[in-house]
């Protein structure tokens, strides 16, 4: 028994990267993409492009599942094993927490399950907007806070691949070779993933890429969707697809995010609202003072933002920061996947570590539990032009503060209300 206790608590000081003792954890942002949805178009679209049809997810398109839900509060029972564990909830286990999602049922319904996990028992609202209307906190171009320069977003994505559009089909060959495989079988779909030109252009609500690399993108998540809400056999990939497969065909979807999603001046567009936030929610808690768009109050301790991958594409853009985990494709962020902000006390001053953290294809097919001896995969991410190459690649709080405002487009920051 007393071995089991040291062996945790080493693997709690290794998650937490603790390396001096006297650093105090003060505040975690946990930024999350909701859990494991039905596919968002309806099968009567989806089913074009494929010879026979989709499985059936029991929900309406773009609903959380049941086994997505109950993957995120898997996912709560591990930060609370965690986090409970730092001492950051407090000695009654309740916490001050503040919980936002997005708008649609899969981010409020996966901000319910973390809170299930994190804190069960306790008295937790979800906030979100109740009107109906975008959440500039999500989606600030939609919302319309932040309108872009849709010439300069063009000459940004241009001046990353060239005039060609079709140099995907070249670059990636392979993966959608298998796509195309994986879809038709013997057989032959409606439409093929081929066939409608690749086309960049500017529309009222931004930039839209359309043609293979944009319908691979949708079909190849929907295949992690399938695999990751514990779908076998026939109903996963029609019994054509493995998993080491689908971490190949799933470049497509990443390769569309990096370029729509990460690209920093798109990423600006819809990420700097969100940004603004975040980094005004760690001063308030470093200052002890309330600070007006901070999210919570002074005393927070835990605060969980459920939203989309775009979310966390945006983010990770603007701050550059990139990763590899454990059977993913790199920069990918899986349903449930989060980027973690921690704001640490060290005597007098403050710092800051960031992380992202998912649970693998198996441990999401499987409904695996999670803890802090059983983790899921953990990715301690390096910010440039910030981290020092101190365990966990913390950031002085001072230089986070001036990183992050450097990326930061004020004119895309919505003014200060709530």
């Amino acid at each position: 028994m007393q071995l089991r206790r040291l062996l945790v608590s080493m693997m709690l000081v290794c998650l937490l990267h603790v390396a001096v003792y006297a650093d105090t954890l003060q505040q975690v942002v946990i930024v999350t993409r909701h859990g494991v949805r039905a596919p968002t178009w309806a099968p009567a679209r989806l089913n074009q492009y494929s010879a026979e049809p989709w499985p059936d997810f029991g929900v309406q398109p773009g609903y959380l599942t049941p086994h997505g839900r109950l993957l995120m509060k898997i996912m709560g029972e591990f930060y609370r094993d965690l986090y409970s564990q730092a001492g950051l909830l407090g000695k009654d286990q309740c916490g001050e927490t503040f919980f936002w999602a997005d708008i649609d049922q899969r981010t409020i319904e996966s901000a319910k399950a973390l809170a299930e996990g994190i804190v069960p028992g306790c008295k937790v609202e979800v906030n979100s907007l109740k009107t109906g209307a975008n959440d500039p906190l999500f989606d600030a171009i939609d919302a319309g806070v932040a309108k872009p320069d849709l010439n300069l977003g063009l000459a940004a994505v241009q001046g990353r691949i060239g005039p060609r559009l079709d140099v995907f089909l070249e670059a990636y060959r392979p993966a959608f070779q298998l796509l195309d495989r994986v879809l038709n079988g013997n057989a032959k779909a409606a439409k093929s993933i081929f066939a409608e030109p690749a086309k960049l252009e500017a529309e009222k609500d931004g930039l839209s890429l359309s043609g293979p690399l944009s319908l691979s993108s949708t079909l190849t998540e929907n295949l992690l969707l399938e695999y990751t809400n514990g779908m076998s056999g026939k109903e996963f990939a029609w019994g054509r697809l493995s998993e080491a497969e689908l971490q190949q065909v799933m470049v497509l979807h990443t390769a569309y995010a990096e370029l729509m999603r990460r690209t920093p001046y798109l990423a600006k567009g819809r990420g700097s609202n969100l940004l603004k936030r975040i980094l005004l929610t760690m001063e308030q808690s470093a200052t002890r003072k309330q600070i007006k768009g901070a999210l919570g109050s002074p005393g927070t301790s835990l605060v969980v933002l459920s939203g989309h991958d775009t979310n966390i594409s945006n983010l990770s853009g603007l701050l550059g920061l990139s990763w590899v985990i454990p059977s993913h494709a790199p920069d990918d962020a899986p349903p449930g996947g989060a980027l973690i902000f921690s704001l640490w006390k060290s005597n007098k001053s403050f710092f800051v570590r960031v992380q992202f953290v998912t649970q693998t294809l198996d441990q999401m097919h499987n409904a695996t539990p999670l803890s802090v001896a059983k983790p899921p995969a953990i990715a301690n991410l390096f910010v440039p032009g910030c981290s020092s190459a101190l365990e966990g690649y913390p950031c002085g709080w001072t230089s986070f503060k001036r990183i992050a405002s450097d990326v930061i487009e004020p004119s895309f920051v919505e003014p200060i209300a709530r």
